[in-house]
């Protein structure tokens, strides 16, 4: 006799219907892998969910944490428009244009793209308005901000970094991450301005941690494949703890738009040039006296070199640290302070990044024989330094213009490398005690004021003193090999 649990139970050879509690325990063992999966399913959903809204809550979070050190940089200059006479004619403009900018010190300094700055005689800055509480601030529209005139402190167009300088105590400055820590596949956020709309943010992942954009040039950016555009230079690319991961600056594009492979100034870059930024208006690089290339398969045989990849020493000058050290061209650079030299981006930041009187340990493979050198880094004289060393405290003070300067003459002339006009007057320094604020910064050449050409630092504040209190200023600058206009009133007390 066989048991039946198909819904009957046989007794002899007669059949009868199950009683209430075999049905209702029949009907459970059929429904519970159903109702065990739903509860499944719901239960998964629900932590789905939790997670998704987790994810949500914190990236929120980061946003509101990092914003209020984000800036819009408005830019206002003189440049070439379009003329309005056939195409051969050439009209300067008023041109305005709109970066980003993110606050690196608490007391007003902003760093921001060389590129965002170039030629400016105005700039501004928007500074979003203190972050609220959502639960007391239910609106989605959040405060503009305010709008403040900042100074140029200085710039390296090598680099591509500026710095600016707000009168503004307590910012929420952003911190520097440590560059050595990132990694490919680490989420990224880009913060900035894109065609103007101030306050956006973006998400994506880093792409590379150091991409090199010329072969043979160790400078190195982070690629990463958060949505930049158009006035997002020289916004922050900022990790998940809220840290400074780079300076976006620019996208490789085809179509003008993102196309996902954008480039952004290393952590490590900045943390190198904002102090002598601040410091100087200039960035002093330390030179070993030694000129590298990235190895490739072709030069490696060649050369009949014993590895065809790496970095080559394609050049070692004469009298340098490098040359007295003993190292020799086609030296293969195997480590830099024991940490071991792959490709030119590996040895970028290590080798060129460094200061006036540090040392170097250099690993070195000289054909089949392995070596170590020890390179001494000099710090060669900034052209604009050379011209503290004729500074007079009474005769090189322009009080009217808040500056310290230095009248150009032909042993001048030779230093300043691109000089378009060889005559006028150049910014050596801001006058410590003034409370002038005009847009002029170290570097700048002053060749006119009021249209009149100015010769000398007697001219200069001849023609000062001639104008009328509170009356119109125009001097004609000379920034970076460009011309331009920089306008304002004269302080009438």
């Amino acid at each position: 006799m066989q048991n039946d649990l198909a819904g009957a139970q046989t007794v002899g050879n007669k059949k009868r219907a199950p009683k209430p509690v075999a049905w209702l325990c029949l009907m459970w063992l059929a429904l519970a892998p159903s109702i065990a999966a739903q509860t499944s399913a719901r239960g998964s959903a629900k932590n789905d969910s939790d997670s998704l809204h987790q994810f949500n809550s914190s990236v929120r979070a980061l946003v509101k944490r990092v914003t209020p050190s984000v800036v819009q940089v408005l830019v206002t200059g003189y440049g070439p428009v379009e003329g309005s006479r056939g195409a051969t004619s050439l009209v300067l403009g008023r041109q305005e244009s709109i970066g980003s900018g993110v606050i690196i010190d608490p007391d007003g300094y902003i760093v921001t793209n060389a590129h965002v700055i170039r030629g400016a005689h105005r700039v501004l800055v928007n500074i979003p308005a203190a972050a609220h509480d959502e639960s007391s601030d239910p609106s989605l529209v959040s405060g503009r901000g305010r709008t403040v005139e900042a100074r140029i402190v200085g710039s390296d167009s090598q680099l591509d970094l500026a710095l600016l300088k707000v009168e503004a105590k307590g910012l929420p400055a952003l911190p520097l991450s440590d560059y050595n820590r990132l990694r490919q596949g680490e989420v990224v956020l880009a913060f900035g301005s894109p065609e103007g709309l101030q306050d956006s943010v973006t998400m994506g992942v880093v792409s590379a941690a150091a991409r090199q954009t010329d072969p043979d040039s160790p400078m190195v950016f982070v690629q990463s494949d958060a949505p930049i555009n158009p006035g997002s230079s020289g916004g922050p690319l900022v990790n998940v703890d809220g840290e400074l991961v780079g300076i976006n600056t620019f996208i490789l594009t085809e179509g003008g738009g993102n196309e996902g492979l954008g480039f952004a100034i290393p952590s490590a870059i900045v943390a190198f040039a904002y102090p002598q930024l601040r410091k100087y208006g200039h960035v002093h690089r330390g030179e070993t006296g030694i000129a590298v290339q990235a190895i490739t398969p072709r030069l490696a045989a060649g050369l009949k070199l014993t590895c065809d990849w790496g970095v080559i020493i394609s050049d070692v000058a004469p009298g340098s640290s490098a040359n007295s050290a003993g190292l020799q061209v086609q030296d293969i650079i195997t480590s830099v302070d024991g940490l071991p030299v792959n490709n030119l981006p590996s040895l970028g930041t290590r080798l060129f990044m460094r200061g006036g009187g540090e040392r170097i340990k250099l690993g070195i493979l000289r054909g089949s024989e392995k070596l170590s050198f020890e390179v001494l880094v000099v710090e060669p004289p900034h052209d604009l330094d050379l011209l503290t060393a004729l500074i007079d405290p009474v005769k090189s003070l322009v009080s009217k213009l808040g500056i310290v300067a230095v009248e150009i003459d032909p042993r001048i002339a030779p230093r300043l490398s691109g000089l378009r006009v060889a005559s006028g007057v150049i910014v050596a320094a801001r006058a410590a005690d003034s409370n002038v604020d005009v847009s002029l910064a170290t570097g700048d050449v002053i060749h006119a004021i009021n249209g009149a050409p100015v010769e000398n630092l007697e001219g200069l504040r001849s023609a000062l003193d001639r104008l009328s209190p509170n009356g119109p200023v125009v001097l004609q600058v000379e920034r970076q090999a460009k011309l331009m206009f920089i306008a304002f009133k004269l302080d009438g007390n």
